[in-house]
């Protein structure tokens, strides 16, 4: 474990990895938390709960297709949606650095409350810390969020098995060179929105129409490839990624072949990865694809037997290369 917190603990990646192992579950063990899943999974009497929590430090505060409060309910609903729950209630946590204005705090507000009720949850509990000019850097928001797990759904991102398909419901990285672009105020034809939107309601009709979906996950910070780097562990399989079904926006794509950055790593706050057995993919995609989030699904890549917790890239000339999990963060406070 290293001396000192870098922003790399931070990221997603594998000083993440190691903190969260080596510290905070080394301490915290518990059945529970054991599963390692984006929300846990609990059992009361008539009914099976989802409960998970997220914190979002995101810089600029404001960006094309949403904000900071957007992003706040969107990520806690999404944790909630991919554990096969539907969310119910949310907290919202405050910490706000003195002389941050009034008017742009009542816009994320307002932002928070209509994207709560796009996603059908409600915000029931809150708290509100004021900090000293230069302790925060403008604004901070946790949200945690409860749901009931829907009947018959059970995933885990230790589930995948080898010959299942992976399907992602749209184009990666729009979020992530979004951000960049904005925070460096790059111009790029003004082409780049973030994909932040709630997924309950497109999740929520996949697991009541199509049985046997094994992995629901979103890929958040550190993208698809560490995302599916974590299941690959988890499972105890390969995988492997066919580089041409890759959905990538052409602006994004622009941007990171200017900037070399690789989209597989950069943050997604609408999609996400599904693990489905092969007889049921055409029916996932059908159903995905019908639902204005998903209009852009692909298949992406396979379930393998090896290397175990291997990910890998077939690339369009027919080579292959190993996609590792995010060490380096290319883009901090992405969320």
């Amino acid at each position: 474990m290293e001396e000192k917190v870098l922003l790399g603990h931070g990221n997603g990646g594998k000083y993440t990895q190691r903190l969260v192992k080596e510290l905070f579950h080394h301490y915290f063990r518990n059945d529970l938390l054991d599963e390692m899943n984006d929300a846990a999974g609990f059992s009361t009497p008539g009914e099976r709960l989802a409960f998970t929590t997220d914190s979002y430090v995101i810089s600029p505060l404001s960006f094309p297709g949403g904000d900071i409060g957007k992003l706040a309910v969107c990520g806690t609903v999404n944790d909630l949606a991919v554990s096969g729950a539907r969310p119910l209630y949310l907290s919202a946590g405050f910490i706000i650095e003195e002389g941050f204005p009034m008017a742009s705090l009542r816009q994320i507000v307002q932002s928070m409350a209509d994207t709560a009720k796009v996603a059908g949850v409600l915000i029931v509990t809150g708290d509100t810390k004021v900090v000293p000019k230069g302790c925060a850097d403008q604004l901070f928001i946790n949200t945690a969020g409860i749901g009931v797990i829907l009947p018959g759904a059970d995933v885990s991102g230790s589930y995948a098995r080898p010959g299942n398909k992976i399907i992602i419901n749209g184009t990666i990285g729009d979020h992530g060179m979004t951000i960049m672009a904005r925070r460096s105020e790059l111009n790029f034809n003004n082409l780049l929105r973030s994909d932040c939107a709630p997924l309950n309601g497109l999740i929520q009709e996949l697991l009541l129409d199509v049985p046997g979906i094994r992995v629901l996950r979103d890929p958040t910070r550190g993208g698809v490839a560490t995302t599916l780097n974590e299941i690959a562990v988890q499972s105890g399989v390969g995988i492997a990624l066919d580089e041409d079904s890759l959905p990538v926006q052409g602006s994004v794509k622009s941007a990171c072949d200017i900037l070399g950055l690789d989209p597989l790593y950069l943050a997604n706050e609408g999609k996400f990865l599904t693990v489905v057995p092969q007889p049921q993919v055409e029916a996932a995609l059908n159903v995905i694809r019908k639902h204005p989030l998903g209009q852009d699904a692909a298949v992406i890549g396979e379930v393998v037997d090896g290397p175990v917790g291997k990910v890998y890239l077939k690339t369009g000339i027919g080579g292959k290369r190993i996609v590792d999990v995010l060490v380096v963060d290319q883009l901090p406070r992405i969320c």
